[in-house]
């Protein structure tokens, strides 16, 4: 995992230069760091964003969980999938105990529906499923 300023994501593949970039459902994972920090109470220690294995770490709010929710993160508009499960490596990278502390609140799997770039301190919004995407006003 690699700390980036900007990505490019490309609809009906995820994160440009991703493992799973043009899979069929595993576009990109999203986690939020107040999910983290719960996972943090559970497991006795801090849970850091870069150890998880998540592509994108919201800072404010939850993400949501459920398949068709849908969530716009600068240009992207991703679909959720399903919850992503934390995996086995977590406990050898964070540290014994870490994939049960994170079980619910290790983030969710996301298929993008419209590509474009995603940078650090992009707004996001979550819309409904079926929602139309949300249109940019001009000056």
């Amino acid at each position: 995992m690699q700390a980036k300023e900007h990505v490019e994501v490309e609809a009906g593949k995820g994160i440009v230069g991703d493992r799973y970039h043009g899979t069929k459902h595993r576009h990109v994972t999203v986690q939020s760091r107040e999910s983290l920090d719960e996972a943090a109470t559970v497991f006795g220690d801090e849970v850091p964003s870069h150890l998880t294995r998540r592509n994108i770490t919201v800072s404010h709010g939850t993400i949501p969980r459920e398949p068709g929710s849908r969530l716009r993160i600068g240009d992207v508009l991703l679909e959720a999938v399903r919850v992503a499960a934390p995996c086995k490596l977590l406990d050898d990278t964070i540290g014994a105990g870490a994939q049960e502390a994170l079980r619910r609140r290790a983030g969710t799997v996301y298929r993008v529906l419209e590509g474009g770039t995603v940078n650090v301190g992009d707004a996001l919004r979550i819309t409904g499923e079926g929602d139309p995407p949300p249109r940019r006003t001009g000056p």
